[in-house]
């Protein structure tokens, strides 16, 4: 695949994203319960996360067309085939108060929470799994595949969480987000990618926790805010190929988030799952063709 085709395919996967995040927005805009609006903004963060990515790889693709024109050659060392990595049976553990799971005092605490797992621009997520001081385990049966990994892949796991109130209203503003985004659509891709990488990276920023005054556009900001239920980065790892074992292992969580957040879940800081890898060479012939043997005389 040359240069050219790659910016091609790369680019109409971000325009592909790019219109689905325009139908999660107006979705969002036009719901009247709940759970449709936890779904819907659920899908807008990871409509982001994916353009984010995608416009990376976009940025390092450039890179490299840039270096071979002036004379900087890839290296002809030998690269290691790609395989399959498949995650499945993920388990978080809850660690909640005495008073609370077993007395089942205080007041009842909800939050809405789905993974994210990334691997380089392939992005999936998981169903929503509502969690509340019944439960001891956030159990997503999800089976997760990547395809043409690197050996020296970055599997990257979010855990997003957000607090469910018992009382939900529409955004009072939602017919003029749709109105707004209606009027988008007649825009040419480049802009509209533009204005998509613009608040994506602001989503994300405020998804992590990581938004600092003055860091929203005042264009982006009214809108973003009033996009339904906002989902908080509470927890997060990274699982490379060493950790890839045979069955059910444990491996630590990095915590996001403190108590005093409303999205706030009380966790062990540890996560189990099954990972685990296929190189292509063990199911793909990697090489084809006639032997030759020569035997030897007085054998």
């Amino acid at each position: 695949m040359n240069n050219n085709t790659q910016d091609t395919a790369v680019l109409q996967h971000i325009e592909r994203e790019v219109r689905m995040r325009e139908g999660a927005c107006k979705l969002l805009a036009a719901c009247s319960q709940r759970e449709q609006a936890l779904e819907a903004s659920k899908s807008l963060l990871t409509c982001n996360t994916r353009i984010l990515a995608l416009l990376s790889q976009l940025q390092r693709m450039r890179k490299v067309q840039i270096l071979q024109s002036v004379g900087c050659r890839p290296s002809d060392d030998l690269v290691p085939c790609t395989g399959k990595v498949a995650l499945s049976d993920l388990r978080i553990p809850l660690m909640w108060k005495d008073s609370e799971y077993f007395k089942n005092k205080g007041e009842l605490h909800r939050c809405a929470v789905f993974c994210l797992i990334q691997c380089g621009t392939e992005i999936h997520d998981t169903d929503l799994v509502m969690v509340d001081r019944t439960l001891t385990d956030i159990c997503f049966e999800d089976t997760i595949i990547f395809n043409e990994v690197s050996p020296g892949f970055q599997l990257r796991v979010e855990l997003y969480s957000s607090c469910v109130v018992d009382e939900f209203s529409p955004g009072a503003i939602g017919s003029w987000r749709v109105r707004r985004l209606g009027g988008s659509l007649g825009c040419s891709s480049g802009k509209k990618i533009r204005a998509a990488f613009e608040s994506a990276a602001v989503c994300g920023s405020i998804s992590s926790g990581d938004v600092r005054s003055g860091s929203v556009p005042p264009t982006l900001s009214p809108d973003l805010l009033a996009l339904g239920p906002k989902y908080n980065l509470l927890a997060h790892t990274t699982l490379r190929i060493e950790h890839v074992r045979e069955g059910f292992k444990t491996h630590d969580l990095s915590l996001s988030a403190t108590e005093d957040n409303p999205f706030w879940l009380p966790l062990y800081g540890s996560m189990c799952c099954c990972l685990v890898a296929q190189p292509l060479c063990m199911i793909q012939p990697v090489i084809s063709g006639q032997i030759k043997i020569k035997l030897r005389r007085g054998l």
